[in-house]
């Protein structure tokens, strides 16, 4: 319209001042966009008639006035267009931003091309800067904004085409605009500056500026490989791919450009990944279109990762479709949609391998890798797992082009991917205790891997891997399989000093784990590996023994194990072949000397360990001040050398000569001889050679009490020999030597020295004679005399060391005592008597009538010379902290001893508040002490407690409760929890406070109740809790090797108080997390390894089964009696309580799943019920029929329906009588037996097992066949077969049919009928499923090998059944974990194992499953989804003018139209369109975009449209021409937004509309091409809640067309 008016003002000669003066405005405004168009049409119109194309040949214009015109164009560029873009750069946003930007530049692109070229040339000066500056520089008066200022240059370039060095400096400010953009700007930046440029270019002119874009890219890309550069240089390339990649185009692309192309591929962002692919099938495209050798690499390049053979273009072709359809697929994240494609990798891998063996190398391995990795990447565990085991099986790295070419990415990515620990879970099939696939096919991989690689390659590709291990934190799983596979590489010398120094690294991982045995089992494979790869002649003896410190002797490296065995033999086997220690200079050992003539010394492991132990001794004087103790772990690496040495020459010589030993530890002994006497020997000497000497003891014991240890008696005698000097020169440093703050440290070493020696020797009455009546009372009276002493009012650090000292002495001696190695008759024992007299004298009170015990969590008082800095390592206050925390401590070990061995003083034994204001004061310690020292309060408080509750309840409680706060405070802290609980446990569940009635300690019942319950409750998420509490009470109700008695039953009779913790227990069992049952089933598999493990063997096992509750349990009642009444009423009452707890779940309306919860706890009940059967009373018995019976009725899995008719056969053998009864049970209402019928004719199958005991057995099979036949002819399919196995069954016995018939009646016709109803049962069920079925449930283990008397065992009823009955693998409960049980009780009537092995070899299996038909071979392209190539649709080119609808058509729309634009020229099903038009017709769109106008005549479009089409403007724009035709919408001030999933896309109830949208579709499986998404504005997507990813495309954009037409209704 503007066109036409201002067409018709200048054909009047109007005046043109005043046109543009009216048009303009002022310098400071802002001009609306119409005002701009306006001016815009006025400048466009004067075109023609300035460069005299108009109708008329001669020019209305004067050249004066044609040059005051062209000024006056020129002014508007100056004084109107760059005001206003200023102002759009300082100031707007939004939809106004966007309008008013794209009518500036519009002005300006029509205003330039009047201007002469010096104008325009100026004009580009001043917009230039603007896109090579910074944020802050461009915020001053009159900047563009870099967005601002690439739309005034796009407006530029087709007039500056001709000037060079502009070009090239608009070319540079793009490219170094892309390297520094926000992400945002980049893509607009892209496609506005550099397509308009080559837009502009031809020719050589246009190849050099495309080389020079690819060049710089790659470049870029080649210094800075990170993810934000590949994810712009592939934004360029795919915006220049029409350019880059057109046909007869000679262009080589270098090799960097394949390299971005692949990680493309493998990026995270999926955006990036698609406009990879994109490109990689431009260029496949292209290369076969040409059908040039090798088209697009450039000469001389080093590696070619792209080629192309005309020759072979149909391999190459196929191979590239191939790959890129896996490429595609694995976008999905559905296995199941994905598992279709994998067969395709297979396919591309032997492609590569014939195509490398062919010697032309058409495909490089690095495209395989990208799918592998692309696989790693994946959001799905399960498909990341299938990639995984895909790679561990390829046969193509057996060949050592392909290993060495694939080491890289077997140490990198692929490493990295095996850190995820859920890829180790068990494969479907495997049981608990199987490694799981992924292990197993790791140990096969990694042995097939590096026995492929060229030997040259082995050892650094090896010490790359085990680098990479070290390099991060790893969990415990992955890095234990890891460690296993290195285990079993084929023993060669492939690691040097290097590599030891790398497995140094991962072990350091391996203790930040918290599974004890999984970090032994680590360890033990991690020393295997370094045993079998460690180059033994490029390592010395010292790095060896400096790698064994990382092995802990409580974990994985303990003496007399498997693992040290081995240790030792290797040392043997390579003793003189280690790297030797040069001495004295720096040559070679290739002369055999060093430079000063030295020779090198070639040591033996012996001569190793002598010059380290006079090494270790060798210390400076001593300076006259305190030290600290020495490291301790040079006295462990030492110790385990010395005892490493000494085993290893005990096996080369068959047996043990003490005097070997003696000649190594002569320093040792010479030292510990010395320490008493020599005054003059350094304090530092002394207690390294008591370390050693501990550590020597601690780590040489072999903890295996039967077998006789040479080498620990040698060096027991060798060390008796000094032990008087050694324990004189301790007694003397304890009583007074020691002031220092450092010496709390050292006292400890002096007291585990001491209780070291009393150990050892206390089977040697001389020794022992003289400790106990001389060393230790002096020792103790010593110490109770400093404890005494009050005398020092401000306490000194001398005088608080000697207290804490003193303290620590007395706890030591009473832990001896404890632990029974001293004789109650000693002198010690007396000395030690009058602690009583200190702990429990009165103290001064503040009231009168309270009792206060003055010793009783005594503090030591800090020296207030501690608030200075003594310059040591740790704080003093921590320290000080530390001790005075121990000091309360070793209180706490001393009342312990008093309470258990000697009791209260008879002093105070007369005041009944004593023991109460102990227990207070025990509850105090808990408040005061560190977590890891609370359990001396524990063992004092549950001493007392029974003692004081009957007169101090109240006190009692609040005792339990604090302890079991502390308890629960404790339970993320795995190191001190479990000691915590069980001494916990042992507190409150004490057997006097079991035995405890509600009437006689409500309150205390009560609380003992909750804390069983919430025990059990914190066991749900903290395997192992309720096994302690468990095995506790069932110890104390029922002790093993007890006999009974009075005073047993009165102990068992406590149970009843607490008979829900023995209910609880017999269902228990909780359903894990995956990540918990991972753990679990690994710890299984670790000790499953047996001794193969050395971890087993040395790491003390907890043993947190989650099933040792029930077996504890289930154990208890196997040893009940049904002779003593107590037992029989405990049986009788678990009965009643599982019972009622299976009525709930059966009553509960919520449906209960195979393997849920609700099925594991009914299973148990069950399996409880058929273990107590033979010992209930036949009158309680009868009580239980009804429910039975009634749970025979319930809907159950199978395996609660197996159990219960179990239990039926089991009555009705036991006690006959009860037959009625159950013929009854047939007579309920059939609508409301439905198929539950069926669990009574599954008893009546096995009738031939019940009728032996019945008394008229004749009137019996009468009854059963009448009952069936009733059955037989039932409307349901699985009631007529079950009955028609029962009929066969019953029919087949035949001596009661024999009776039968010469019975008075005889069976008259009744034989007849059923011969004919079993004859027409086998033709009815001769075809089809029905057959299948048939034959089946005759097969079927519970009615073919199973025998209800014969099978009823502890094996079946817990293992076989689950097992058969398909439950989850960790329902079975194995024969073995019973007998692991010390409580179990095997008894005739109920044996633990099946006498024969019919059941164990069934495989499990149900007679309903359905057939699985076999599945076809298709074809090629059959399975899987091929998408479409855009470039390739084979469309001729077309006008590049876009023309709107036929003005007929347009003619008879009747109403106004939104501005929304919908394109749809992606959209190729007619029916999608014709759902799209109709959408858009409905809502007012301004017009519908096809790709052709022909789908309007498709019958399926107009079944869909309804006629839409013809009251909807169409537009026709192929796909080819979406490019320039988003461009030109673009400058038209339309907002593109697409509909598609990106990292940066926006939700759709999140965003608002501009009013100037188009809404660009995707193809319905592609969806937008990469060549069009950097053309977006916005990307927008759909929240979405389910699993599928996508919607179909016409429900997609009916949902967004919606959208902007409610917001835009709403704001109207």
């Amino acid at each position: 319209m503007n066109s036409v008016l201002i067409n018709a003002v200048l054909s009047s000669s109007p005046n043109y001042d005043l046109l543009f003066d009216s048009l303009s405005w002022p310098r400071e405004s802002w001009p609306g966009a119409e005002r701009v168009e306006a001016l815009t049409a006025l400048i466009e119109g004067l075109g023609p008639l300035l460069d005299g194309s108009s109708v008329s040949d001669k020019s209305p214009f004067t050249a004066e006035k044609r040059r005051c015109i062209i000024d006056q164009i020129e002014s508007v560029i100056w004084t109107q267009c760059l005001p206003v873009l200023s102002k759009i750069s300082a100031e707007a946003r939004g939809m106004k931003r966007r309008e008013s930007s794209a009518a500036a530049c519009r002005l300006v692109s029509v205003c330039v091309p009047l201007c002469d070229q010096a104008a325009t040339g100026r004009l580009a000066d001043f917009v230039l800067p603007s896109l090579q500056m910074s944020d802050e520089e461009l915020s001053g008066p009159g900047r563009l904004s870099v967005d601002v200022a690439s739309e005034v240059m796009a407006a530029l370039l087709p007039s500056l085409s001709a000037d060079e060095h502009r070009t090239q400096t608009t070319l540079s400010s793009a490219l170094s605009c892309i390297k520094t953009l926000p992400d945002a700007l980049v893509s607009k930046l892209t496609v506005r500056l550099l397509l308009t440029l080559l837009s502009c270019c031809g020719g050589a002119r246009l190849r050099s500026v495309l080389k020079l874009i690819v060049d710089d890219l790659c470049s870029w890309h080649g210094s800075h490989s990170t993810a934000v550069v590949t994810e712009r240089t592939l934004l360029c390339f795919t915006s220049l791919s029409d350019h880059l990649l057109k046909p007869h185009h000679d262009l080589r692309l270098p090799l960097q450009f394949w390299k971005i192309i692949q990680d493309g591929l493998t990026h995270r962002d999926s955006v990036s990944r698609k406009r990879a692919l994109y490109l990689l099938k431009r260029c496949v495209a292209l290369s076969e279109e040409q059908g040039v050798d090798s088209l697009l690499t450039p000469p001389g390049e080093d590696e070619i990762l792209f080629k192309w053979d005309p020759n072979r273009s149909k391999l190459l072709r196929e191979f590239w479709e191939d790959y890129a359809l896996v490429m595609e697929t694995l976008e999905e994240n559905q296995v199941h949609v994905v598992r279709p494609v994998l067969n395709r990798i297979d396919t591309l891998i032997q492609t590569t391998v014939d195509s490398s063996q062919a010697s032309h190398g058409l495909f490089h391995p690095s495209w395989l890798l990208c799918v592998y990795q692309r696989m790693f990447h994946s959001e799905n565990k399960s498909l990341m797992r299938e990639g995984v085991c895909h790679l561990l099986e390829l046969q193509v790295l057996h060949q050592p082009a392909f290993t060495l070419a694939f080491s890289q990415f077997i140490v990198g990515p692929f490493t990295d991917v095996l850190s995820e620990t859920s890829l180790f879970h068990r494969a479907v099939g495997q049981s608990i205790g199987e490694c799981p696939e992924l292990g197993a096919k790791l140990q096969v991989f990694m042995s097939a891997f590096f026995s492929s690689l060229p030997s040259e390659a082995r050892g650094r590709v090896l010490l790359q891997l085990i680098q990479r291990l070290g390099s991060k934190p790893w969990s415990a799983v992955p890095l234990l399989f890891l460690s296993q596979a290195l285990s079993k590489l084929s023993p060669s010398p492939l690691l040097g000093m290097d590599g030891l120094a790398a497995l140094r690294e991962v072990l350091s991982c391996t203790m930040i784990t918290h599974q004890i045995l999984l970090r032994g089992a680590s360890q033990c494979f991690l020393l295997n590996s370094a045993l079998c790869l460690t180059q033994v002649n490029a390592v010395t003896v010292d790095d060896i023994f400096s790698f064994l410190m990382h092995f802990h002797a409580d974990e994985s490296l303990c003496r007399g194990k498997q693992l040290w065995n081995q240790l030792c033999v290797w040392l043997s086997e390579n003793e003189g072949r280690f790297k030797p220690m040069i001495m004295d200079g720096e040559c070679g050992p290739q002369h055999g000397k060093d430079c000063a003539g030295v020779a090198i010394n070639k040591e033996t492991v012996r001569t190793y360990v002598q010059g380290e132990i006079y090494d270790y001794l060798r210390v400076p004087p001593s300076t006259g001040q305190t030290e600290r103790l020495p490291d301790w772990r040079e006295a462990d690496r030492l110790a385990r050398a010395i005892l490493l040495c000494v085993d290893m020459e005990k096996r080369e010589s068959g047996g043990h000569d003490g005097n070997t030993l003696e000649s190594l530890l002569s320093p040792l002994l010479d030292t510990l001889s010395k320490v008493s006497t020599n005054i003059y020997l350094p304090l530092r000497k002394s207690d390294k050679s008591l370390q050693l000497t501990l550590r020597l003891f601690q780590l040489g014991r072999i903890p295996v009490e039967e077998q006789r240890d040479d080498v620990m008696i040698a060096m027991e005698k060798l060390v008796f020999k000094v032990v008087d000097s050694v324990e004189e020169f301790i007694l003397r440093r304890l009583c007074g030597e020691l002031q220092e703050l450092f010496d709390v440290e050292r006292a400890e070493l002096y007291l585990c020295v001491l209780r070291q020696l009393a150990v050892t020797y206390s089977s040697l009455p001389q020794y022992r004679t003289k400790l106990q009546q001389t060393y230790f009372p002096k020792l103790i009276r010593y110490s109770l005399k400093i404890l005494q002493d009050l005398s020092q009012e401000i306490p000194s650090v001398a005088n608080q060391v000697a207290r804490a000292v003193a303290m620590a002495c007395l706890a030591m001696v009473s832990e001896l005592v404890m632990q029974q190695l001293i004789d109650m008759q000693s002198e010690t024992i007396s000395a030690l008597k009058s602690l009583n007299d200190y702990f429990y004298s009165p103290a001064t009170s503040s009231s009168q009538n309270q009792l206060s015990l003055g010793h009783f969590n005594q503090v030591l008082l800090k020296p207030q010379t501690l608030d200075c800095d003594t310059g040591a390592k740790s704080s003093p206050l921590q320290d000080w902290g530390r001790i005075a925390a121990q000091f309360m401590r070793d209180q706490w070990i001393c009342l312990s001893f008093l309470m258990s061995t000697v009791g209260v003083s008879k002093e105070m034994s007369g005041a009944p508040e004593t023991l109460s204001v102990a227990l207070s004061c025990s509850a105090e310690a808990l408040a005061l002490l560190p977590s890891d020292l609370v359990l001396p309060v524990l063992t004092f408080m549950e001493m007392v407690l029974p003692q004081v509750v009957f007169h101090e309840e109240v006190l009692c409680v609040e005792a339990m409760t604090l302890s079991w706060e502390l308890v629960q405070g404790l339970s993320t802290n795995a190191h001190d929890f479990w000691l915590a609980l069980k001494g916990f446990v042992s507190l409150v569940f004490h057997r006097n406070l079991l035995e405890l009635t509600e009437t006689q300690a409500p309150t205390l019942t009560a609380t003992m109740k909750q804390i069983a319950s919430e025990l059990m409750e914190l066991s749900q998420a903290k395997t192992g809790v309720f096994n302690v509490l468990l095995q506790h009470c069932c110890q104390a109700w029922l002790p093993t090797g007890r006999d009974g008695g009075d005073e047993a039953d009165t102990i068992f009779a406590s149970v009843f108080s607490h008979i829900n913790i023995l209910t609880e227990a017999c269902i228990y069992g909780p359903v894990f997390r995956r990540d918990q049952r991972l753990i679990q089933d690994v710890q299984t598999y670790v000790e499953q390894l047996g001794e193969e493990c050395a971890a087993n063997v040395v790491v003390t096992c907890d043993y947190r089964d989650d099933q040792l509750p029930r077996t504890c349990a289930l154990a208890f009642l196997s040893r009940l009696h049904s002779s003593n009444p107590l037992h029989e009423r405990l049986m009788e009452e678990i009965v009643i309580n599982l019972l009622k707890k299976d009525n709930v779940i059966s009553k509960s309306k919520v449906r209960y799943y195979s393997n849920s919860l609700q099925h594991r706890v009914k299973n148990r009940i069950w399996q409880t019920l058929l273990l107590l059967l033979p010992r209930l009373r036949a009158e309680f018995v009868t009580t239980l029929l009804n429910s039975v019976y009634e749970a025979g009725f319930c809907s159950n899995q199978a395996s609660v329906k197996y159990l219960i008719e179990w239990m039926m056969i089991w009555i009705l053998v036991l006690y006959p009588q009860h037959i009625d009864s159950f013929w009854a049970c047939f007579s309920t209402d059939q609508e409301q037996t439905k198929t539950s019928i069926c669990t009574f004719l599954s008893v009546l199958v096995h009738f031939n097992v019940i009728i032996p005991k019945l008394k008229d057995k004749t009137m019996q099979w009468h009854k059963a066949l009448d009952v069936i036949l009733q059955w037989c002819f039932n409307h349901n399919f699985s009631v007529r077969l079950y009955a028609l196995l029962a009929l066969k069954r019953v029919w087949a016995l035949a001596e009661v049919r024999a009776e039968a018939e010469e019975g008075a009646n005889g069976l008259g016709g009744l034989s007849t009928v059923i011969k004919a109803c079993l004859d027409q049962a086998e033709v009815m069920q001769s075809t089809g499923n029905a057959n299948k079925n048939w034959i089946r449930i005759q097969e079927h283990f519970f009615f073919g090998a199973f025998h209800p008397i014969r099978d009823y065992s502890i094996e079946t009823i817990f293992y076989t059944f689950p097992s058969l009955s398909e439950l989850a693998d960790d329902e079975w409960i194995p024969p073995w974990k019973f007998e692991k049980l010390m409580s179990f009780s095997e008894s005739a009537s109920c044996p633990l194992r099946n006498p024969g092995p019919d059941l164990s070899l069934l495989q499990p299996g149900d007679w309903i499953q359905q057939d699985k038909s076999e599945q076809d071979k298709e074809e090629r392209w059959a399975e899987v989804q091929k998408k479409i190539t855009p470039w390739r649709l084979g469309i001729q080119e077309q006008e590049p003018e876009l023309q709107l609808a036929t003005q007929e058509r347009a003619a008879r729309l009747g109403k106004l139209h939104g501005a929304l634009l919908v394109v749809a020229s992606l959209i190729d099903k007619p029916t999608n369109l014709g759902g799209l038009c109709r959408t858009c017709e409905i809502f007012g769109a301004s017009a519908l975009v096809l790709d052709s106008l022909r789908h309007v005549n498709d019958k399926h479009f107009q079944s869909l449209s309804v006629s839409s089409e013809l009251w909807l403007p169409l537009l026709e724009v192929k796909p080819v021409e979406l490019t320039a035709f988003l461009q030109v919408k673009k400058s038209e001030g339309y907002c593109i937004v697409g509909v598609e999933q990106t990292a940066n896309s926006q939700n759709l109830q999140d965003y608002h509309f501009p009013e100037k949208t188009l809404l660009l579709l995707g193809n319905e499986r592609e969806g937008i091409p990469a060549n069009l998404l950097q053309l977006l504005d916005v990307c927008v997507e759909i929240p979405q809640q389910g699993v599928i990813r996508s919607l179909n495309v016409h429900v997609s954009a009916a949902l967004l067309i919606w959208e902007y037409t409610r917001q835009h209704l709403s704001s109207s």
